[in-house]
């Protein structure tokens, strides 16, 4: 039997401090990462103690949350596992930022029953932030109500990105799709945390959000957190093939087909 509207926001608002817990562990331990603590797991693709104990973490809490739910997370120090609910975590989205103490990283926690997003939630640490949703609840900042920016075009907007950092392939596309957002709106910030730029995409800071190549974890929150806010999210084609992450487009309703279009044309 599917989790009611009410179970949802009490298994969020137990959450949250789970949440938070493993993000004040990651903020204490801000500065304190050595070279000879940090493993390169792919190209351009960095882990610490850091990550990995705060994923130990969230999986402890929330397994006694709910023990009948499986795991999906970055660092897999917890088996891997379907089943009809399953947490979706990564520990801390911007581990580069992290590591060369940019202050802009974040825990990213989602749920998913029966493979569908019921539950999203981004805690970014240094503002001290939590932004959270379920599944028709809304979403929230705070415990505040928060929705899509209400911009009527692009021209009017600001636009993030997140450069490609291991699969250049189709960087050529990619750079068309920058060079039009660059002269056709506000500005373009690429803050290194594709979670914290759903986050912003959900309470309006952000009109859009695209990238290419993410991975599950990277996005599943924060999905949820702009669908709930009255948002879009869409591969770049306008399909709902975007959990996976190798493509993603997030924005408020006002620009949707405007940026589908831009990036659309580019990469098909």
């Amino acid at each position: 039997m599917a989790l009611t509207t009410q179970q949802l926001q009490d298994i969020c608002k137990k959450s949250i401090p789970i949440i938070k817990s493993a993000g004040h562990f990651i903020r204490e331990e801000l500065g304190k990462v050595s070279n000879p603590d940090i493993e390169e797991k792919s190209l351009n693709s960095l882990v610490s103690y850091v990550d990995k104990t705060a994923e130990e973490k969230l999986v402890s809490g929330l397994r006694a949350l709910l023990p009948e739910a499986g795991f999906l997370t970055e660092e897999g120090t917890v088996t891997q596992e379907s089943k009809e609910l399953n947490w979706i975590i990564d520990p801390l989205d911007g581990t580069t930022n992290f590591l060369f103490q940019i202050p802009v990283f974040s825990v990213s926690v989602a749920l998913q029953e029966e493979g569908e997003l019921v539950l999203g939630i981004v805690y970014e640490i240094n503002r001290d932030e939590c932004f959270s949703s379920w599944k028709n609840g809304g979403a929230f900042l705070n415990e505040r109500p928060i929705r899509v920016s209400s911009r009527g075009t692009i021209a009017e907007g600001l636009i993030a990105t997140g450069f490609p950092y291991y699969d250049y392939s189709k960087t050529p596309q990619y750079m068309e799709v920058l060079t039009t957002f660059m002269q056709s709106t506000r500005g373009i910030r690429r803050l290194g945390s594709a979670a914290v730029d759903l986050a912003y995409v959900a309470c309006g800071r952000f009109d859009a959000f695209y990238e290419y190549s993410l991975h599950i974890w990277d996005v599943a929150a924060g999905i949820l957190l702009v669908r709930e806010a009255g948002g879009i999210v869409s591969d770049f084609q306008g399909r709902e093939s975007y959990l996976s992450g190798d493509e993603i487009l997030a924005s408020s309703t006002q620009v949707y087909e405007e940026c589908k279009g831009i990036v659309g044309k580019a990469f098909y």
